[in-house]
């Protein structure tokens, strides 16, 4: 029979140790930035020999599946081999955001009020320290549902629930049983393939589609030669001389092909490591936070300056080269 042992953690608490005694690993995670995360853990196990090939022991595939209502897809990941996930990381869609305006002044529907609590009242009221909302927290989720249900009143809107609230700050969409039964389906069938040879698997990405009768397709997607986890050029970043460090993270955030989550950015200035701006710890982040304002040279950057650059989506750090436009 089988032996299962359950770990109830983070994927980002566990040694690199833990994730390479696997021969597969099938992810049915809840955020494109877990799925980031967990395929830059497999890229950063991968081993080279000294001319430069890969080892393919080191090799462990990563079969995916996600869901979102009456849609879903699985995807299997050959690291160093097949498109990784952050190759086509720029399909994902963006996040639904509400306007700023809206939340303060006129909102009209639960989720405003939700996000109300979540991005006004959390920061000025520092009810836990402070501490960033962690969706997984019962108690940031229960003072995020009273006030917004207090928020809710004042406007006369209904809807505002405990549910809902930990959906918005997750940004959770509500499951469908039977698009979940056939993506589940689909990744153990590949696991099968892959454990016993007995089919070629999935080349490697396969979308599925219920929402009118039944629908589904599979491509090939193609390795991205630019790939910020799995490609072994330089990433380079254009900008002006006069761009401020808040345009430089804000870029990394927005870009369809980056699209990270809370950068951090350190760089050897004058010979000595300095840290430019990182969110976490706040010591840090207060430390720092005014360099954010600061243009790149002013920061002690050059053409072509290497930075360092750390963020929730990769275990491991990304290496980017300034350029200047006018350089």
């Amino acid at each position: 029979g089988s032996k299962v042992i359950a770990h109830y953690k983070k994927i980002q608490d566990m040694e690199p140790a833990f994730y390479r005694k696997f021969h597969i690993i099938v992810c049915g995670l809840d955020s494109v930035v877990a799925r980031r995360w967990m395929n830059g853990m497999i890229i950063s196990l991968l081993r080279y020999d000294s001319s430069g090939e890969l080892d393919t022991s080191s090799i462990i595939p990563l079969v995916d599946g996600g869901t979102e209502g009456f849609k879903g897809n699985a995807r299997v990941v050959v690291p160093g081999m097949t498109a990784c996930v952050d190759c086509t990381v720029d399909l994902y869609p963006p996040q639904v955001a509400f306007p700023l305006c809206t939340i303060a002044h006129t909102p009209r529907l639960p989720e405003h009020c939700v996000e109300f609590a979540k991005i006004l009242q959390w920061p000025q009221e520092k009810p836990f320290g402070d501490v960033a909302v962690d969706g997984d927290n019962p108690e940031h989720i229960q003072w995020l549902f009273e006030h917004a249900q207090t928020r809710a009143d004042q406007f006369g809107i209904s809807g505002v629930t405990y549910r809902l609230t930990k959906g918005v700050v997750k940004r959770i969409i509500p499951a469908v049983a039977s698009t979940n039964a056939v993506i589940a389906a689909a990744c153990v069938t590949e696991v099968f393939k892959i454990a016993s040879s007995c089919a070629p698997a999935l080349s490697n990405y396969m979308v599925f589609n219920d929402t009118e009768g039944m629908y589904t397709y599979s491509f090939e997607a193609e390795r991205n030669e630019n790939c910020l986890a799995c490609s072994s050029k330089p990433h380079v970043l254009t900008f002006r001389r006069d761009s401020t460090l808040q345009d430089v993270l804000d870029y990394m955030c927005e870009a369809p092909s980056l699209q990270m989550k809370a950068p951090g950015m350190t760089a050897v200035v004058g010979g000595k490591t300095k840290t430019l701006y990182m969110r976490t710890p706040a010591v840090i982040e207060q430390a720092t936070k005014a360099n954010l304002k600061s243009s790149l040279t002013d920061l002690g950057l050059m053409n072509g300056h290497q930075v360092v650059v750390a963020d929730v989506t990769s275990p491991k750090s990304m290496l980017f080269n300034i350029v200047f436009e006018d350089s």
